[in-house]
């Protein structure tokens, strides 16, 4: 339970279907205290027990020093990723079932379904809400033991449920922002624990030098506001080099690629055809695409139209 509206209302259908229950938080990082009083709160409300386990550690570990490697190597990270795969679906199940506990409920966004004796997971009803794709590392013994009460819920019907319940986070705001960086200012973040990033070069796509960048982790493949370069038409971000310090920039029609390859794969069941659809990231529609490659934990894929800003293949 983190305290807002989705895990309490989660907490309370779990109830409702005649389980017996008891709230569980993780403190990832010293400033939730908060968090874990809202949690406290909704669990007294709902009547149930509450326990709070300090994980700070493993997050730092797991989440926060994989957000900083991938900064440092030129990458774009998704924490929340890593956060699902191996603390709060991980860590926190084991603990939880270790106890005597039958399954594991979340207030995500998402449903489980069993196919012969393999475990799918599956978008949520409110696809506006969906968050399978930051689930999609969970393995078959966790989506087992697991539950999304909210998956066939509207995120309208949650904050009604809440409301009906006389909890005091009904009305609170959904989360938008990395939870150990609130403000959103990567660059602020890192800087303590990377130093300061340092200036290079804006290359443009065949090599020269066109402008002097602040630093690596200002920028984001896609990007396009805060290049600082006078143009005379709108730039991008194409690439970063870490080993060189470079931003390669160039049009728009020039994010556009056909191809994607992508490793770490989590497969919950072979595919058994080349068809596909793919989501490059959360805030954008699936789109169709074709297997072209599929190894052990990596794979390749056309898309059948071109998409904005995915990792190309390599020539």
């Amino acid at each position: 339970m983190s305290g807002g509206v989705d895990s309490s209302v989660a907490a309370a259908l779990m109830i409702e279907k005649g389980f017996a229950c008891t709230g569980l938080t993780l403190r990832l990082f010293d400033s939730e205290k908060d968090d874990d009083n809202d949690a406290r709160k909704a669990s007294d409300r709902l009547g149930i027990p509450h326990h709070t386990l300090d994980f700070t550690a493993a997050f730092h570990r797991e989440v926060i020093s994989r957000f900083i490697e991938t900064y440092e190597n030129g990458g774009t990270p998704n924490p929340c990723i890593c956060c699902n795969r191996y603390i709060k679906f991980s860590h926190s199940v084991f603990t939880a079932l270790a106890a005597g506990f039958d399954c594991f409920a979340t207030g995500h966004y998402a449903q489980i379904e069993k196919s012969g004796s393999r475990f799918l997971l599956k978008k949520a009803a409110d696809l506006q809400k969906d968050q399978s794709y930051v689930l999609f590392g969970l393995d078959q013994e966790t989506l087992a033991r697991s539950c999304f009460p909210l998956g066939d819920l509207a995120k309208n019907e949650v904050r009604k449920k809440a409301a009906g319940l006389e909890l005091d986070n009904a009305d609170r705001p959904d989360s938008q922002d990395i939870c150990f960086i609130p403000d959103g200012d990567h660059a602020k973040y890192l800087e303590p624990v990377m130093g300061v990033s340092a200036p290079g070069s804006f290359m443009d796509t065949v090599g020269n030098v066109i402008g002097r960048h602040k630093g690596l982790t200002y920028y984001t493949v896609g990007q396009r506001r805060g290049l600082g370069l006078a143009a005379g038409q709108p730039l991008f971000v194409l690439a970063k080099d870490a080993g060189k310090n470079t931003v390669t920039v160039g049009r728009e029609e020039q994010l556009h690629t056909t191809a994607l390859r992508a490793a770490d794969a989590n497969w919950l069941t072979r595919p058994v055809n080349k068809e596909c659809t793919v989501k490059i990231r959360h805030s954008r529609d699936a789109h169709p695409a074709v297997l072209t490659e599929v190894g052990g934990d990596t794979f390749a894929l056309a898309f059948k139209k071109p998409q904005t800003a995915a990792r190309r293949l390599p020539i």
